[in-house]
């Protein structure tokens, strides 16, 4: 099960890789083929910052995907009790993405039916990340039987 965890951590940093990217590209080379840097960007926070916290989520999100699928390294280590909070944060931040978007729709008719949504897109990607990652903490069984949790 670690594996297949760790596999399917791997594709969402690859996604959000992707989306780092893809907005990168827009950003700094204007590349035509894309959307527009207002279909990737909320404009929240100023974007070269943005772009330092997206690289080090990528960093730490490698990280933990490298180490979940090879079972070993300080983040392979298994912390049954955070199960439960990274699976209702995810919950909650995929539940206000799903707020955002119908807010978004009702009050921005003239986004329908998915412009700017990259970003909110992008946010279901990182709550999926976080949900895997509690499961990953869960107690789980080994092949043997014996339930497995490393305190």
């Amino acid at each position: 099960m670690p594996l297949r965890l760790g596999r399917i951590l791997a594709a969402l940093t690859v996604l959000f890789s992707l989306r780092v990217l893809g907005q990168v590209l827009v950003a700094f080379f204007s590349v035509p083929w894309l959307p527009s840097m207002e279909q990737w960007y909320s404009g929240l926070v100023p974007y070269p910052i943005l772009l330092v916290i997206q690289l080090a989520m990528v960093t730490v999100m490698m990280k933990l995907s490298i180490e979940i699928s090879r079972g070993a390294g300080r983040f392979a280590k298994q912390h049954p009790s955070w199960s439960p909070i990274l699976v209702s944060f995810s919950a909650i931040y995929a539940g206000g993405m799903a707020l955002r978007y119908i807010l978004t729709m009702l009050f921005r008719p003239e986004l329908r039916w998915f412009g700017h949504t990259i970003p909110i897109f992008f946010h279901f990607v990182l709550a999926g990340f976080i949900f895997i990652l509690g499961l990953y903490h869960a107690k789980t069984k080994t092949s043997c039987g014996t339930s497995r949790a490393s305190s």
